[in-house]
């Protein structure tokens, strides 16, 4: 059965900077910056949230089905997911738009200046995922403000359990709009920094979030994380990864694998378990979509990490 995953659809442009940004910014003229930085390293990535997680969920052995809006550019990024037999049925193309786009110029520092265009994400909510039988269970990740509204509309009434994922896109919404989006959720995910945002912003605890929820997450990066369920805290362990190269994507690789536990039916220890296996073998890879692994691979990673067995599937 396949999984909505609902969220941006992105190319990455990545560029490095081969010096540091704070010999060519004056503090005394930021009023009036006007900079050119050469970056002769460059690469352009397939990400976005959607995309990310699509790639995790197929790696696994699951049937992901993206949910985005995308532009006239898009040619490149629908042959690489046919490549992949990632189902393309709820990606809408708007010929008169460009697809998302990040454009990110890293320093010596690994300071970042970074722009990004939504492009066909800002009519997120003209698509729609009523013509696809079968579905029966989603994510609503960052997208279009009104487009991950209507989702959570969309999904609350056709009965659709869903993780509620806001991320980056938090900001956009209220408190009223934050704590309806938890209240219809099943599931709700967050980082710290978001977790104490939405705290903020709800004038709930994350204990009092949970309530209303099956289970809610926060992720602390290299710390760990932490599931709330059923009135208890789960504490999830990190899984120690061979490098650590790029944390862009490992959010996305963590959520796919929230996703694949959950459809599974597993406990919530090693649903954990997993999706923070998933985040560490990304982090050894730069970009979103450039690790790989098998069931035997993955088997054998998750007990070196874990001291147990991955339950079978």
């Amino acid at each position: 059965m396949p999984t909505l995953i609902c969220g941006s659809v992105a190319y990455d442009t990545i560029m490095v900077f081969p010096d540091r940004f704070k010999h060519h910014i004056l503090p005394d003229k930021v009023h009036m910056l006007s900079v050119s930085f050469l970056v002769p390293q460059m690469r352009r990535e397939f990400g976005g949230c959607a995309g990310n997680i699509a790639y995790n969920l197929k790696l696994l052995g699951g049937d992901p089905l993206p949910m985005a809006t995308v532009g006239q550019d898009f040619t490149p990024y629908a042959k690489r997911l046919d490549e992949l037999q990632i189902r393309q049925e709820c990606i809408r193309t708007l010929p008169d738009h460009y697809t998302p786009q990040c454009f990110i110029t890293t320093d010596l520092d690994d300071n970042q200046i970074t722009a990004f265009h939504p492009g066909a994400m800002s009519l997120s909510h003209e698509n729609h995922f009523d013509h696809v039988p079968g579905i029966t269970l989603a994510v609503v990740g960052p997208d279009g403000r009104e487009g991950m509204l209507a989702r959570v509309a969309e999904l609350t009434a056709a009965k659709i359990p869903f993780i509620f994922d806001p991320g980056q896109a938090m900001p956009l919404f209220s408190g009223a709009e934050l704590l309806a989006c938890v209240q219809a959720a099943d599931y709700v995910a967050l980082n710290d920094y978001e977790a104490a945002l939405m705290e903020e912003r709800t004038g709930k605890s994350i204990a009092d979030l949970a309530a209303m929820v099956k289970m809610l997450v926060v992720t602390r990066g290299a710390e760990g994380s932490t599931m709330h369920a059923d009135g208890k805290e789960i504490l999830i362990p990190t899984a120690k990864a061979t490098e650590v190269l790029d944390p862009t994507g490992c959010g996305d690789a963590y959520r796919a694998g929230l996703l694949f536990g959950i459809e599974k039916g597993w406990d919530w220890e090693s649903t954990g378990r997993l999706a923070s296996l998933l985040g560490a073998l990304k982090i050894a890879h730069r970009g979103g979509q450039n690790h790989h692994f098998d069931r035997d691979s993955l088997a054998t990673a998750y007990r070196t990490a874990f001291g147990c067995e991955l339950p079978a599937y």
